[in-house]
């Protein structure tokens, strides 16, 4: 467990707020005072601000400190982070598959990790002490560590998690150009079906570009199997259309509770 938790966050109002929180012990005004002397540095931060906060922090980092994030996206950050770290510290990507459409960390809460996957994503060259130390901490958070390739990691969540997000937006961004009161009649289907579309715009425009190729693949495969929806129910093939819902059924059935 942490001895010693310090913060830093962006806006000043919120390290305001922080700094009466039981769980923090200090309230740092910049990035690189908050890292001095830190064993394990976590950055949690919209992925395209990441890289640009390890490369902050690196003068300020003791010897062999691990710097880890939470970013959705893992290739460049990888490679970039550990780039701006040198061979003075360890940066190893992650990723906890956990949260909601909500932001903020008033929406956080003691059981946000519990049973749930979070990514350990370790180059070929790095430190294997760092990365064994970053699983731990994902694993004493109640998270479950699974460690891969960044690439591996970027090809999954493009569509466990990119894709859905894109389908949900999408859909929603189809149905505001229909008549607006349809939504008044809306049953628990279409909230289930769309509730990550109320996600925030700008947090998903960049975890879209710094994942755009994998994403395109990923959408390429799902108008495939859309189509064929469509080509089976236009030439009326319900067993088709029919065995393509009970494939569908049977995948979500094995969802983890």
């Amino acid at each position: 467990m942490a001895k010693r938790i310090v913060i830093w966050a962006r806006r000043p109002e919120v390290r305001l707020e922080l700094a009466s929180q039981p769980w923090c012990q200090a309230v740092a005004d910049s990035p690189s005072t908050a890292v001095a002397g830190a064993q394990l540095v976590v950055i949690a931060s919209p992925v395209d601000h990441i890289v640009p906060l390890a490369r902050e922090i690196a003068p300020a980092l003791a010897d062999g400190a691990i710097v880890t994030d939470v970013g959705s996206v893992k290739g460049e950050i990888s490679r970039l982070g550990h780039a701006a770290l040198g061979s003075r510290a360890h940066f190893v990507g992650s990723h906890p598959m956990a949260g909601s459409e909500k932001t903020g960390w008033q929406h956080s809460t003691e059981t946000l990790f519990d049973g749930r996957t979070c990514f350990v994503t370790p180059l070929a060259d790095t430190n294997e002490n760092a990365a064994a130390t970053v699983a731990k901490f994902w694993r004493e958070l109640g998270g479950e560590p699974v460690t891969i390739s960044p690439d591996q990691h970027d090809e999954i969540v493009a569509h466990i998690s990119h894709l859905p997000q894109m389908i949900a937006s999408s859909l929603c961004a189809f149905l505001a150009k229909k008549n607006p009161q349809w939504r008044n009649f809306a049953g628990g289907g279409l909230r289930d079906t769309t509730r990550i579309a109320g996600s925030d715009p700008q947090l998903w425009r960049t975890i879209i570009e710094q994942n755009r190729d994998e994403i395109l693949r990923a959408l390429r495969e799902y108008q495939e199997e859309l189509h064929a929806f469509q080509i089976a129910l236009a030439n009326r093939d319900y067993l088709d259309l029919t065995a393509r819902l009970e494939r569908g059924r049977a995948y979500r059935s094995e969802f983890r509770v």
